[in-house]
């Protein structure tokens, strides 16, 4: 339990808190690399960064704190790592209305949509509608203004609207289909602040 306090000055003992938000971390760790490895690696090392300052950043807003130096590491490996294009040769086949998989085959689409996006507007869908942050709390964690969210956000979901085309969230049959992607990443992880 994080709320359990170890000797070190009343702060949560690191051991409880990897246990307790573990887990969570690692979720939003895979969806910013989208590989199960590399996520596991990106948490690893950004709980190895916060553990030498631990009994400073304990009594804040530990969670957080992780959080930001994941998307900070994860930023500094995308600058380094060679990015291009991968085509394919055939699209993907559409999903027939009442396809029992439908749902999978959503999720396996919007994350690839999603590991096509630019490093930062990854980071702003993941925090806002996966992490369920703020505009606010997404700007802080990002250290960027709130308009930079904003305008980033609404870029990766055109992005996304463009990607996914015509896929079935996208039709005007369901309540969904006026927000498109933002209501099937709000589904599929948390839902997203007004």
């Amino acid at each position: 339990m994080v709320g359990a306090r170890g000797n070190n000055g009343g702060a949560p003992d690191f051991e409880e808190f990897v246990q307790a938000c573990g887990p969570r971390l690692l979720r939003v760790a895979w969806l910013l690399t989208a590989d199960a490895h590399l996520a596991e690696d990106l948490l690893q090392t950004a709980l190895a960064k916060v553990w030498p300052k631990w009994r400073r950043i304990a009594t804040e807003h530990p969670e957080a704190y992780v959080r930001k130096t994941m998307v900070n590491t994860h930023a500094s490996w995308w600058q380094r790592r060679w990015r291009s294009e991968v085509p394919h040769a055939e699209l993907p086949d559409r999903v027939a209305g009442g396809d029992p998989f439908a749902g999978v085959d959503l999720e396996q689409a919007l994350a690839a949509a999603v590991r096509q996006l630019p490093s930062r507007q990854r980071a702003v869908l993941v925090l806002r509608y996966f992490e369920d942050l703020s505009v606010e709390e997404t700007a802080e964690t990002l250290r960027c203004r709130p308009g930079t969210v904003k305008s980033q956000s609404g870029k990766a979901l055109r992005t996304l609207r463009a990607l996914l085309g015509d896929t079935p969230f996208l039709s005007s049959d369901g309540p969904e289909s006026r927000r498109g992607p933002q209501a099937a990443l709000s589904r599929i992880g948390g839902r997203p602040h007004a």
